[in-house]
């Protein structure tokens, strides 16, 4: 069941150029998993950052359940044969950066494969480039 999450999620992320890193056992440790699910953007701009979110979890074909602005929480849902669930969190770092941090979930299990984070920040690297550099 563990191979079918991990085979659906790389078959609906959009390959990137995102440099593979060590593969998270079932041992591995939340300080692992969740460095594996975070990213940092050089920007103070929450909004901008949210939309890119927003328009990166739409590409990767998942519908938007709940976008809050005031809270920087997005959570969406792709549904086929089998339902991934994403929560991505938005919050503010110490010299002007903002940290990004996806949650995904395979029907109730967690989604501990690095290549789906990996594939996910590298979809959101593409829209944060163009927000950042005002390219429509």
């Amino acid at each position: 069941m563990k191979n079918v999450a991990i085979l659906a999620v790389a078959l609906i992320v959009v390959a990137g150029c995102a440099a593979p890193t060590g593969v998270i056992t079932a041992g591995g440790s939340q300080v692992e998993l969740r460095q594996m699910q975070s990213r940092d953007y050089e920007t103070l701009d929450k909004r901008g950052t949210l939309r890119s979110v927003v328009a990166t979890l739409q590409d990767l074909g998942f519908v938007i359940d709940k976008a809050d602005f005031e809270l920087a929480t997005i959570s969406a849902t792709k549904v086929q044969s089998y339902e991934i669930r994403m929560t991505v969190t938005v919050r503010e770092r110490e010299r002007e950066r903002l940290s990004v941090r996806a949650n995904a979930r395979f029907n109730e299990d967690p989604i501990e494969d690095p290549k789906a984070y990996q594939d996910f920040f590298a979809a959101l690297d593409k829209a944060m480039f163009l927000t950042l550099h005002h390219v429509d």
